[in-house]
């Protein structure tokens, strides 16, 4: 039968307790939202919704086409030039989403010949874009500089090293000064995904590469996803002009994707300039992360000290893990729940994302379901 071993999977799965499920929310869900990315609280703000009511009234619905034929218009270069300025680099592309930016950024800038030095906690989509590029991949332990010196010192080609600014699933940063030392003693460029960075650390919510003092450096390429702190949908690539144009003419993320609608720009757009007017969000989303990690410690979690929005609270197993984030649901606030094949350590987590908008009553209450519901 055509695909029969789906169903072996599907088995395989549910004697796991892996399945996955979609659980569509309705526009007025009465949860306590600590689950999405919406860091800064702006996805319902007036003057986003209305950025991108105003973009579909003025352009229309879609982008009718790839960026090279109809896709770009006055909005999305508006919106690129206002990003290369606020995050400090020369030039920005944006993407249909963060994870076709990743792919462009990762395949286009890591031709046959080239060593790929990628971090063993990186998302998946800077995965993906390894396995899809040219060059060779060696994957080095997690957050070591050392471990990558060391793979660049058996490579007499090309390198690049590639890594999350931010890891999704703990929240840690990344030693970006660090790593960008090691690439340079080699000759290599250091591409980094900012998605979890970007509106959340930097002065007011610059990134992390503008934290790090390393925004606008000729060998440095970022990427950011605008589905997070900017409320929005999409991605971009930020970083020297002439890496900008190799993309236009050699990813195919790019190339061959439809633009990024209308709407999703015009909402970046602004959620971007309501940031640059309003930089005391990114101190509050991370004065929140902290106050939920000491609130959580206190009571006796296992938490990892976050170092931007997201706090990950240890679970006993995958299945406790889902039981736990299921009675917090029922108990009106919504958390993630990571465990494997996700988390490739093994240990299941409750991800928490801090938003700038929750209120110190708010996080009481998160703090008690979440004790409350322990297994």
């Amino acid at each position: 039968m055509a695909f029969g071993w789906i169903d072996e999977q599907a088995r395989t799965r549910r004697r796991a307790g892996l399945v996955r499920t979609l659980r569509p929310r309705p526009a007025d869900s009465p949860l306590l939202d600590l689950a999405g990315n919406d860091y800064l609280g702006l996805s319902r703000h007036p003057e986003v919704t209305e950025g991108a009511a105003g973009a579909a009234r003025l352009w229309g619905g879609g982008s009718t086409g790839s960026r090279l034929v109809s896709g770009t218009t006055e909005l999305h270069v508006e919106l690129e030039r206002e990003l290369a300025g606020f995050c400090g680099f020369e030039a920005a592309l944006v993407f249909s989403s963060g994870y076709a930016a990743n792919l462009a950024a990762v395949t286009a800038l890591a031709p046959h010949g080239s060593l790929i030095v990628s971090d063993a906690g990186n998302h998946a989509s800077l995965i993906d874009g390894c396995r899809l590029a040219r060059g060779t991949t060696q994957v080095v332990a997690h957050a070591d500089p050392d471990a990558v010196r060391k793979a660049l010192d058996t490579h007499s080609g090309p390198g690049v090293v590639v890594s999350d600014t931010v890891f999704s699933v703990d929240g840690d940063a990344a030693p970006l000064a660090d790593l960008a030392e090691a690439a340079r003693q080699f000759g290599a460029g250091l591409i980094v995904d900012d998605a979890h960075g970007f509106g959340v650390l930097g002065s007011g919510g610059r990134g992390a590469p503008h934290a790090s003092g390393l925004a606008g450096a000729p060998d440095l390429v970022a990427t950011v996803t605008l589905s997070k702190s900017l409320g929005s949908q999409g991605g971009a690539v930020l970083g020297p002009a002439r890496v900008i144009d190799h993309l236009v003419n050699a990813a195919r993320t790019f190339i061959f994707d439809t633009g990024l609608a209308p709407a999703a720009a015009g909402a970046a757009l602004a959620a971007l300039r309501l940031l640059r007017r309003e930089p005391e969000r990114a101190l509050r989303v991370r004065a929140v992360a902290t106050a939920l990690h000491a609130r959580l410690t206190a009571e006796g979690h296992e938490a990892v000290r976050p170092d931007a929005a997201v706090v990950s609270v240890r679970a006993p197993s995958p299945e406790l893990a889902v039981q736990w984030a299921a009675d917090c649901r029922a108990a009106g606030v919504a958390v993630g729940c990571f465990r494997p094949p996700s988390v490739p350590d093994g240990i299941s987590r409750l991800r928490l994302t801090a938003r700038a908008d929750l209120t110190d009553e708010q996080i009481e209450h998160a703090v008690r379901v979440i004790g409350a519901t322990r297994p």
